[in-house]
């Protein structure tokens, strides 16, 4: 684990120098006030409501920047070369995935965190349930969790970083369609598909303040899933 922390620490160290962090979350952080303003501020409704607006905008923030930061961790370092220092240097490959992983979700963690003043503002001219603050950003971390852990997957499966991206969006946006797919077929494999759906059911008992463990097992499988699958790619190449 110690080994792990190092390599997380070297990977926010590079996000902190470069601009792609910052970037990120100015960027991200300035279109959902954009949106939270003009879809929840501006419109008449109970303060519980608008706050379930927040948090569904702020879900496609939690899909989106993951890919864009991890796109590059894996791909990045076997495009340059770099990647063979880490192969010959005593870390094992579960240290390096849980590494990098450790650092992107960092960087998700603040971009989140740094959210919350919006939810704050509606006690301005309402209500809201602290409770529902926290469990509505409990789900958020969930799904950036889930979806770092996917993006890394996609960064190992490739030398390129574009390419790394495409397959991480593909496969969030398969995730999420599966949805679609429950409302096209008959029970019991629509329970089944819904289940499984990145964001719609799993997500939204978290937007209105409802704790469900199925919720949150869901998520952190997802995670596990990923990071080992990445773990068993960088495996199979160390000795290719």
């Amino acid at each position: 684990m110690t080994k792990a922390l190092l390599i997380a620490r070297r990977e926010m160290h590079a996000y902190l120098r470069s601009p792609l962090g910052g970037v990120v979350i100015a960027a991200t952080l300035l279109i959902e006030g954009i949106y939270f303003y003009a879809e929840a501020l501006t419109k008449k409704g109970l303060s519980a409501d608008v706050l379930t607006e927040f948090f569904y905008g702020f879900t496609a923030a939690e899909m989106i920047v993951p890919i864009v930061l991890t796109m590059r961790l894996i791909a990045e370092e076997r495009q340059t070369g770099t990647f063979t220092l880490v192969n010959t240097a005593p870390v094992s490959e579960a240290d390096v995935v849980v590494g990098k992983f450790l650092s992107a979700f960092s960087v998700i963690v603040i971009m989140t965190a740094l959210s919350v003043y919006m939810p704050l503002l509606i006690f301005v001219n309402g209500k809201v349930s602290v409770g529902q603050i926290v469990v509505g950003y409990l789900g958020l971390l969930l799904l950036g969790s889930a979806c770092v852990s996917l993006g890394l997957f996609a960064s190992s499966l490739t030398r390129s970083q574009a390419v790394a991206a495409i397959v991480g969006a593909a496969i969030t946006l398969a995730m999420i369609l599966l949805w679609v797919v429950a409302r096209a077929t008959d029970p019991p494999l629509n329970e089944f598909f819904s289940a499984l759906a990145l964001h719609h059911e799993n997500q939204k008992p978290f937007m209105q303040g409802s704790l469900q463990l199925g919720g949150v097992a869901y998520y952190l499988a997802v995670t596990y899933v990923f990071l080992l699958g990445a773990i068993k790619v960088l495996e199979a190449r160390r000795w290719r």
